[in-house]
């Protein structure tokens, strides 16, 4: 089996600084262990709310659902 950190693609994202400062202080808190967990459970958690509710009501890929929360 391929370990998940293979199955990675990077992104390169601009932001503004604040928003940079707010993910490193969920970090230095030790809510998260990296910026790349704060960005992949932040876009996880949109996808969800944008797209699984459209999804549910259209049955037209449930294993996108399946897909997402194996980026947990």
């Amino acid at each position: 089996m391929t370990p998940k950190k293979n199955l990675m693609k990077l992104v390169s994202v601009k932001m503004p600084k604040a928003l940079i400062e707010g993910m490193d202080e969920l970090v230095r808190r030790g809510a998260y262990p990296s910026r790349s967990a704060v960005m992949r459970t932040a876009v996880r958690d949109l996808l969800k709310k944008e797209l699984w509710t459209t999804l549910s009501q259209k049955a037209e890929e449930p294993s996108l659902e399946k897909k997402l929360e194996a980026t947990v």
